[in-house]
């Protein structure tokens, strides 16, 4: 009973066969070709008729090896599984065969389960007069989207229902925005995601004060996103002041994130919830951060460096290191200070 319930909440599955997964990804097939694949689980949760995988890859301290009895008592009808663990596969099943199961079932879950299609302009949709659709017929727009005049929407985009487009915006080739989002002042590249209710593109946290007043400073820059970023639902990216923030390519932002005016993200960064990247913070190319991490004005983190969940940085981090505390430091400096206090409130 439970797992019907369960699947009533599962995202339907696009039905496909092992022979026609093996074709399209490049995998060795030992098996039936005509195999089905109605959805994909866990290996030990898997049932007739699905996918599973077993990997020893360990990429990082995150991914557990499962016991080898795991992949020996298995009921999935078709896995995904390294050539050396292909002996220990129950009688009858058929294998998909590949160095690394686990960067493979990336690609068969996006083919699983790849969201149907979706065209065409709601007539609830509000959609002024200039705005440009590049190929208005391979577009989505649902009901009650807002689109201001001077937009430019590419070929393959989507917009959910209650989105909206400011003056000027621009949608690259096959981008997504979910429902809620509002985008202004902004360029946006292609393959992108923008989640539910982000904000992109408001004026940022910007004031001066004047006779013991606090005034506001008009923002005229832009935020320019990349090509294939994902930014994270209710995340609010600010427009510059006088210079454009901006977005990498490849860049991905989880939820709740705040990245405030003329702010510099490099490309392929991640960007952990809750982090808050106070104006003017340059971060260089494959950043990491974790989550909930605080960086203070103006302050510049390296190529390849690594922010410490709930850390405060509050000043420049070279190229490759990784801080972390509060405030932020070198981790081994950091680990010896955790060591030291440790050691002396037992006394």
């Amino acid at each position: 009973m439970m797992n019907f319930i369960k699947s009533l909440f599962m995202p339907a599955a696009n039905k496909t066969t092992a022979g026609a997964l093996a074709a399209k990804f490049g995998l060795q097939l030992r098996g039936d070709a005509n195999a089905p694949v109605r959805g994909v689980a866990p290996i030990a949760d898997a049932r007739a008729g699905q996918l599973a995988f077993y990997s020893t890859e360990q990429n990082s301290n995150a991914f557990k090896i499962l016991p080898i009895s795991v992949l020996e008592n298995t009921r999935a009808t078709v896995i995904l599984v390294q050539p050396e663990m292909a002996k220990h596969a129950p009688a009858g099943a058929t294998l998909l065969i590949t160095d690394s199961p686990r960067g493979n079932i990336v690609k068969i879950l996006g083919e699983i389960y790849r969201e149907k299609p979706r065209f065409g302009i709601s007539k609830h949709a509000f959609i002024e007069r200039g705005v440009f659709f590049r190929k208005k017929r391979t577009n989505y727009v649902g009901q009650f989207v807002t689109i201001e005049r001077g937009a430019a929407i590419e070929p393959g985009v989507k917009i959910y229902p209650g989105a909206f487009i400011g003056r000027g915006v621009v949608l690259g080739r096959n981008t997504i925005v979910q429902s809620g989002a509002h985008i202004e002042n902004a360029t946006v590249g292609a393959d992108c995601v923008i989640n539910a209710n982000a904000v992109i593109g408001k004026d940022g946290f910007g004031y001066t004060r004047q006779g013991g007043k606090n005034i506001f400073i008009p923002h005229v820059g832009r935020v320019v996103i990349g090509e294939r970023v994902s930014v994270g639902a209710n995340t609010c990216i600010d427009r510059g002041a006088m210079t454009d923030t901006t977005i990498g390519d490849g860049t991905k932002i989880d939820n709740l994130c705040q990245i405030a005016h003329g702010v510099v993200v490099g490309k392929e960064c991640f960007l952990a919830s809750g982090v808050g990247l106070a104006g003017g913070v340059v971060i260089g190319d494959r950043a990491l951060l974790g989550g909930h991490v605080g960086v203070a004005n103006g302050v510049k983190i390296g190529n390849d460096a690594s922010v410490g969940a709930n850390s405060g940085v509050f000043r420049n981090i070279p190229d490759g290191e990784s801080h972390m505390g509060y405030p932020a430091g070198p981790g081994t400096e950091f680990m010896r200070h955790y060591a030291w206090l440790r050691k002396n409130s037992k006394k």
